[in-house]
């Protein structure tokens, strides 16, 4: 038996499905970065494949690190990765190569690939959720991977969409927000409170559903950057004060209960 309580069977479906993730995701990024050596300038090809290969493998990593969460909601070890979370590692892919574009100037050759890729990933998030659910496969580690991929495609999709002109810079503050909450936190414990849990909310996933949509809206090439620009403060304001509320819920507020 393994640590987890699995036949060795199982573990290897479990290995096997870990290496078969890494070279689906080394082949994707292999291919990508061929297509822009041929079409571009090889240097260009170099810069995406910087940004690119560190979300991928950050995604990879991250898995690897929580792979002990790969439990059902009851806490019954998993056999398999399973379908859902599959899908979302495949989101993780499609923010990284979303990512090289980030120190790549816009150009015709590839100007549509980054909104294609977060639309993409965008779709596959209301995917995953469900086919969790429906199939009856809800994980642990699938809570803890949606997270992480939708915090780090709120910070790549701002950075390419202000890197290329398509959004105010002041909208970096979606990206910073996750770390700020997080690092308060730290400093909060440190300081010697104590932080609570969580609340449930019913504006946090619609929140960052907007979010969503409308940074890829943003991407869009041929979406005007005037009127994008002028109802950014309106879609980050909400989102921002909900992570103020939320900060101030599991310190101050939970000390106060």
């Amino acid at each position: 038996m393994s640590h987890d309580g699995l036949p060795p069977l199982s573990e290897r479906r479990r290995v096997v499905e870990g290496v078969a993730f890494v070279v689906l995701a080394l082949a994707a990024v292999g291919s990508g970065y061929r297509w822009l050596f041929g079409t571009t300038m090889p240097e260009t090809a170099g810069l995406w494949l910087g940004p690119t290969t560190a979300v991928v493998g950050f995604v990879a990593v991250f898995t690897w690190r929580h792979r002990e969460a790969m439990r059902t909601t009851d806490g019954v070890a998993m056999e398999s990765l399973g379908v859902a979370n599959a899908v979302t590692l495949g989101r993780g892919v499609l923010i990284g190569i979303v990512a090289g574009f980030v120190l790549l100037e816009p150009e015709g050759r590839y100007l549509w690939v980054p909104a294609v890729g977060y639309g993409v990933a965008v779709v596959l998030d209301s995917i995953d959720g469900a086919l969790a659910r429906s199939l009856g496969t809800e994980s642990r580690l699938g809570t803890r991977l949606d997270m992480a991929v939708d915090t780090i495609g709120f910070l790549v999709a701002p950075l390419v969409a202000v890197a290329w002109g398509w959004l105010p810079v002041w909208y970096l503050s979606l990206s910073a927000a996750r770390y700020c909450y997080r690092a308060g936190c730290w400093l909060y414990r440190v300081r010697g409170g104590t932080v609570g849990p969580l609340p449930k909310s019913l504006l946090r996933r619609p929140l960052s559903g907007l979010q969503m949509v409308f940074l890829w809206v943003a991407l869009v090439p041929i979406v005007p950057t005037d009127p994008v620009a002028l109802a950014a403060p309106f879609v980050l304001l909400p989102s921002l004060a909900v992570f103020v509320r939320d900060f101030l819920a599991v310190t101050v507020l939970a000390t106060e209960e």
